[in-house]
């Protein structure tokens, strides 16, 4: 069994009663929850099970070579 770390966004919902979770080294793989604590157990599920996934048909798992990071660019419309 390996350990593998991926990053996670956590994108704040416009109420601002929860996140929706992307995980940017694997395409596909979101979830979100109600608050950070939930949004970050819903991760771990949710990266585990689309690992499995990928194994089940016979795909590589992708590992993270790099964090992500976030910019801001203005845009003059």
């Amino acid at each position: 069994m390996r350990n593998l770390r991926y990053t996670v966004v956590l994108d704040p919902w416009p109420e601002g009663n929860g996140f929706t979770v992307t995980v940017p080294a694997l395409p596909g793989c979101i979830t979100q929850g109600k608050s950070r604590e939930e949004a970050m157990e819903r991760a771990q599920a949710a990266i585990a099970c689309h690992i499995e996934g990928l194994l089940a048909d016979g795909l590589a798992v992708p590992s993270e070579r790099y964090a992500p990071s976030l910019a801001s660019v203005a845009v003059e419309l």
